[in-house]
């Protein structure tokens, strides 16, 4: 075989591998930003990770109106030594609350050493603004201080409790009245038997008196 008809080969067969690989490639990129959102990310020193940046509003929000908001976001610490999330604070907004996964309010969250830490949803800690005015599909500024770390801050998307995101909203105010409600209740029906059980015993007492008087009168009579 001639050296012109040799490179023509080998290049041939070079270009076959790379197409299917670019192919795929392309295919896996697509696939990718179809199936997960393009949420903020980002790392602070050699050891952290937060991946999935999102600032969660209650289902029906409007960007006019202040309201509660969660955030949720997760913490990869691949250092041999555990980190700690001391505050977070949204621009205008202020600083939020941590609660752990029992929902006990907590004055930080730890990312223990070598592992990741889920912040949102059910069963895991929370971080939680009580009220704050953010616009839906925009971004606010947030920013995440660590005790070893330091602190970064990143522009996060603000969506509603809605989709993938309706287990990492705010709960609603209704489910938070209801207790309120039983209380109620209950109180109303111990007042009631209260009520009746000490007119009965007034009432018996009043007529046997007056029969007894009644009675006694009639028989100094005869």
């Amino acid at each position: 075989m001639s050296r012109s008809l040799r490179r023509g080969a080998v290049a041939a067969i070079v270009l076959a591998a790379v197409l299917p690989l670019s192919a795929c490639a392309a295919g896996n990129q697509a696939e990718t930003l179809q199936i997960k959102p393009d949420n903020a990310a980002t790392s602070v020193g050699q050891n952290l990770r937060l991946n999935n940046v999102l600032l969660v509003t209650a289902k029906g929000a409007s960007s006019d109106e202040a309201g509660p908001v969660n955030l949720t976001v997760n913490i990869a610490n691949t250092g041999s030594a555990p980190e700690v999330l001391q505050s977070v604070s949204v621009e205008g907004a202020g600083n939020a609350t941590f609660t752990d996964a029992k929902g006990a309010e907590v004055s930080e969250i730890t990312i223990p050493a070598g592992g990741s830490v889920l912040i949102g949803g059910e069963g895991q800690p929370a971080v939680h603004l009580s009220s704050a005015k953010l616009p839906l599909g925009g971004y606010a500024d947030t920013d995440f201080t660590f005790k070893t770390a330091g602190k970064v801050g990143l522009p996060v998307g603000v969506v509603p409790a809605e989709g993938l995101y309706a287990s990492f909203g705010p709960k609603a105010p209704e489910e938070s009245a209801k207790p309120s409600a039983s209380a109620s209740a209950s109180a109303t029906a111990t007042g009631s038997p209260s009520a009746t059980a000490s007119g009965s015993p007034s009432a018996t007492a009043s007529a046997t008196a007056t029969g007894s008087a009644t009675a006694t009168a009639s028989a100094s009579a005869h």
